[in-house]
C-alpha cells in the first residue's frame, strides 16, 4: 500500500512538472508575441508618420528657400489636369487673404489677371506658374512679397482706412480655376483691348503712388501692348492685321495711349532714366505739340540733362498755356534763379580762367624781356673792354716811340 502510494505520488509530481513547463512555455510565447506585436505596431506607426511627413514635404514648397514664400497644397488637381499657366497667360482665380490675427483683408471670386503683371500681390503672382488648374493651395507671404513697409490703405468717405498694416505677413488661400493662352483672335475687339489697357494703366498708377516706379514702368509698357500701336503717329497704319475698328475707336485708343506715355515718362523721370523718358514724351508731342503735361515733363527731363535754358523755354510755354498752374510757375521761378546762379558761376569761372591766362601771359612777357636786358649789358661790357684795350694799346705805342 505504501509502495503504491509512493509510485502514484511520483507520477503526479512528473505530471505537475510537465504542466508547469508547458505553462511557462506558453507564457514565454505570449510575451514574445506581445513584444513582436508591439514592435510591428511601432514600426507600422513610424512608417505611417514617415509617409505622412514625406507627403507633407511633397505638398509644401519653400519657393525661395528662405521661408518668405511657402506654398502648401490643400487640394490637388484631378489626375487628368496637368495644365500650368505660363507668363503672360490669362488666369481665372478665387483667392482670399488674411492677417495673422485672422482678419480678412482680400476676397475675390472669378478674378482674372495676366501672370507676371503684378495685378495681384507679388507672392501670389510668383506661385501661379507652380499650380495646376483645379488646384487649391495655401500661400504664406512675407511682407516683402505682399504690401511691404507701406501696407495697404484705401480712401473711404473722405477718410483713409488702413486695410493692411505696414510689414504685415499674409496667408492666402488660392484656387486656380482656369488658364488660357490668348491669341490674336481673342484680342480683336475694341472692348477687350481697352479693358486690358485700362486695367494695366490703373495698376501702374497704383504702383506709382506707392513709389514703386519699376513696377509702374512695367505695367505702363504692358498697357501700351493693348492700345494703339502707331507710336503716336496719327498718319501711320494700325499695326494689327484684320483688326476692324472705327475711327472713333482708334482715336479713343490713341488718346488712352498718349495718357499712358505721359505717365510712363513721369515714372522714368523718377528713376532718372532721362533718355527713355524723352522718347516717351516725344510720342505725345508728335501728336499733340501743345500738350501741357508733355511739355512740362520734357522740361523736367531737360533740367535733369543739365539743359536749364531749354527747360525754361518749355516751362514758359506751359505757363502761357496754363497761366493758373502754380506748380509750373513755382518751377519756372526756381529754374530762373538756377539759371542766374549758373550764369554767375560761369562768369566767375571765366574770370578766373582769364586771370590765370593774364598771369601766364605776363610771366611769358617777362621771360622774353629778360634776355634782352642781359644782351644790352653784354654789349656795354664789350664796348667798355674794347675802349680799355684801345687805351692800353695807345699807351704802349706812345712809350715805344718815345
Amino acid at each position: 500500500m505504501d509502495t503504491e502510494k509512493s509510485s502514484n505520488s511520483s507520477f503526479e509530481d512528473l505530471t505537475n512538472a510537465e504542466d508547469t513547463q508547458d505553462i511557462r512555455l506558453a507564457a514565454t510565447a505570449k510575451r514574445e508575441s506581445t513584444v513582436f506585436g508591439a514592435q510591428a505596431k511601432a514600426k507600422e506607426q513610424h512608417e505611417e508618420e514617415q509617409a505622412g511627413e514625406e507627403q507633407e514635404q511633397e505638398d509644401e514648397c519653400d519657393i525661395l528657400g528662405n521661408k518668405q514664400l511657402i506654398k502648401r497644397t490643400i487640394k490637388k488637381a484631378s489626375s487628368t489636369s496637368n495644365r500650368r499657366p505660363n507668363r503672360g497667360e490669362l488666369v481665372t482665380i478665387n483667392f482670399s487673404g488674411k492677417l495673422d490675427n485672422g482678419a480678412l483683408v482680400e476676397d475675390e471670386k472669378n478674378f482674372q489677371c495676366h501672370v507676371g503683371d503684378y495685378e495681384i500681390v507679388q507672392g501670389l503672382d510668383m506661385v501661379l506658374p507652380m499650380m495646376n488648374v483645379g488646384e487649391v493651395a495655401e500661400v504664406s507671404v512675407d511682407p516683402r512679397f505682399a504690401y511691404g513697409s507701406t501696407g495697404l490703405k484705401i480712401n473711404k468717405d473722405d477718410d483713409t482706412e488702413v486695410v493692411v498694416p505696414p510689414d504685415a505677413h499674409l496667408t492666402y488661400e488660392i484656387e486656380l480655376l482656369d488658364a488660357k493662352y490668348e491669341d490674336f483672335s481673342d484680342l480683336k475687339t475694341f472692348e477687350i483691348l481697352r479693358k486690358y489697357g485700362t486695367r494695366k494703366k490703373e495698376r501702374a498708377n497704383y504702383f506709382y503712388k506707392r513709389s514703386e516706379y519699376n513696377n509702374a514702368i512695367h505695367l505702363y509698357r504692358r498697357a501700351l501692348d493693348f492700345l494703339d500701336t502707331r507710336d503716336g503717329d496719327p498718319d501711320a497704319a494700325f499695326g494689327k492685321e484684320d483688326l476692324e475698328l472705327s475711327n472713333s475707336d482708334l482715336q479713343t485708343l490713341l488718346d488712352d495711349r498718349l495718357i499712358v506715355y505721359n505717365n510712363l515718362a513721369m515714372a522714368q523721370i523718377k528713376i532718372a532714366a532721362y533718355d527713355a523718358a524723352l522718347q516717351s514724351v516725344e510720342h505725345v508731342l508728335r501728336c499733340q505739340p501743345n500738350n501741357p503735361k508733355a511739355l512740362y515733363r520734357k522740361g523736367r527731363i531737360l533740367e535733369g540733362k543739365a539743359d536749364t535754358q531749354g527747360a525754361i523755354k518749355l516751362l514758359q510755354k506751359v505757363a502761357t498755356l496754363e497761366p493758373e498752374n502754380r506748380v509750373v510757375q513755382t518751377d519756372l521761378a526756381r529754374l530762373l534763379i538756377k539759371a542766374r546762379r549758373e550764369e554767375h558761376n560761369e562768369k566767375e569761372m571765366y574770370q578766373k580762367m582769364l586771370g590765370q591766362a593774364k598771369k601766364m601771359e605776363q610771366k611769358a612777357t617777362t621771360r622774353q624781356k629778360q634776355p634782352l636786358v642781359d644782351n644790352s649789358k653784354l654789349k656795354m661790357l664789350g664796348y667798355l673792354m674794347g675802349t680799355i684795350l684801345i687805351g692800353v694799346a695807345g699807351v704802349a705805342i706812345y712809350r715805344y716811340k718815345y
